[in-house]
């Protein structure tokens, strides 16, 4: 009985593995990614650049002019952001056969600042300060400390009528007073073009402000 009992054990475990190894599992129905009528979601991203290579952009799409066997090579500027620069840049490039921008550095105004020059010492600045208090002037500030240590402001101004204005003032006092213009350094853009002979840059940037000048063709 016990011999039996274990070949028929024995029977039953090559029967399930020859199953195992002999069948095949059916094959599944891929459901629809959506209900009938409803389109597919497509990402933003993946709208965008479908977009950009279907359209080229705008500075693809127009064809530079062809140069001529003496092209007119000019800078033109400046351009005080980068915005500016690139709608420049953008309105120029249909128009000119090579173009290209750089930065430079440049100085530029601030306004102006009215002061009496710097005191030999503190207590001196200070008594000059109580002396245009006595004076019914009020609007002044005396600097402790940096390069303009001991000096007696008087006031920063956008327009120069408007500090020379406050310098007379304090000169009639009989104080000598000074203008100084305030200056930062800021960047600004020029761009380079080589164009045919006869190109008229302003036909195409309108600002008053910018100008041009000759530069070597590259």
């Amino acid at each position: 009985m016990l011999r039996a009992i274990l070949l028929l054990l024995v029977c039953m475990n090559l029967g399930v593995a020859a199953w195992w190894g002999l069948h095949a599992e059916p094959a599944r129905a891929r459901l629809p990614a959506t209900d009938p009528g409803v389109s597919s979601l497509t990402l933003l991203s993946e709208a965008e650049n479908r977009a950009n290579l279907a359209t080229p952009t705008g500075e693809l799409a127009a064809a530079p002019e062809t140069l001529g066997a003496a092209p007119v090579c000019l800078s033109i500027g400046p351009f005080g952001t980068p915005a500016d620069l690139r709608r420049a840049m953008n309105t120029l490039l249909p128009q000119v056969g090579r173009i290209q921008y750089r930065e430079v550095a440049a100085t530029s105004l601030r306004g102006y600042r009215v002061f009496l020059p710097a005191a030999g010492n503190r207590e001196q600045a200070l008594a000059t300060a109580r002396e245009l208090a006595a004076h019914g002037i009020t609007d002044y500030y005396v600097v402790t400390a940096g390069d303009q240590q001991n000096t007696v402001s008087l006031g920063i101004f956008r327009d120069l009528a408007n500090a020379r204005t406050r310098h007379d003032e304090i000169a009639a006092l009989g104080y000598d007073a000074t203008i100084e213009a305030r200056t930062e350094q800021a960047p600004q853009w020029w761009i380079d073009v080589a164009a045919s002979t006869g190109f008229d840059w302003r036909r195409v940037l309108t600002d008053p402000a910018l100008q041009s000048a000759s530069a070597d063709c590259f």
